[in-house]
């Protein structure tokens, strides 16, 4: 299995094969704790505009939820906040997503020949399912902070997943615990409490928290259907 590390929306673009796009700090992590917490469906777009417009079509069981440049967009339901997943009224919604990085990078993957979203929280899934695919080739996508500057939690996670797939078992908990006061500082800032709380720093660093994957079908209307993908059997 040919495994290769990219990076940025550039990097979405440029995978092959098998592709992971990878968001700890937030994208994946909310999808994951909103699946868990009982949406029914969440598709990604790429803009503000997209989620609004979407949501006007869907009507009464549409939520939006994401963030440009870390804050909550005008007109959205939620921030990008695993906190927000956990105490928001999200049970039989349907969920539209719109990050900077994330959303963005699964909707850039076009020549992959399967896009999934990761952090850590859903990491080991996501090396399970590749691991059922035994494909050739896979791409780990780290986003990176607003998809444009490397990220330590983004190449940690494509790192810890690369070396799961090679069958080397890799003990990270002491390099989740220094992103605390690394990339995961931000969350500590008295000046960011309100749309980027400390829990949500915690919430995204429990490794392997659940166990699915999150498999990313574009459609038609160029959105893209994230569906969740139980490995527990």
């Amino acid at each position: 299995m040919d495994i290769i590390i990219k990076e940025f929306i550039k990097g979405a673009r440029e995978a092959q094969g098998v592709t992971v796009i990878i968001d700890v700090f937030r994208a994946f992590s909310t999808a994951c704790y909103a699946f868990d917490n009982g949406i029914k469906r969440l598709i990604d777009v790429a803009t503000p505009a997209e989620a609004i417009a979407l949501k006007d079509k869907l009507k009464a069981d549409a939520i939006i939820a994401g963030e440009q440049d870390e804050k909550k967009p005008d007109g959205f339901d939620l921030g990008n906040s695993p906190t927000e997943m956990l105490t928001g009224h999200i049970e039989g919604k349907t969920m539209i997503h719109c990050t900077t990085a994330g959303t963005r990078g699964i909707l850039n993957a076009s020549g992959a020949s399967e896009i999934l979203g990761a952090g850590l929280v859903n990491a080991g899934a996501v090396v399970s399912y590749i691991s059922r695919l035994n494909p050739e080739k896979v791409t780990l996508v780290a986003m990176g902070y607003r998809g444009q500057e490397s990220a330590e939690e983004d190449l940690l996670c494509a790192r810890y997943i690369r070396e799961l797939l090679k069958g080397n078992e890799t003990d990270i908990s002491a390099e989740i615990t220094a992103l605390r006061s690394g990339s995961g500082s931000r969350f500590f800032k008295p000046e960011n409490l309100f749309f980027s709380p400390p829990t949500d720093f915690f919430l995204c660093t429990e490794l392997n928290r659940f166990s699915f994957a999150l498999r990313a079908v574009i459609t038609a209307s160029g959105y893209a259907e994230i569906i969740r993908v139980d490995m527990s059997n």
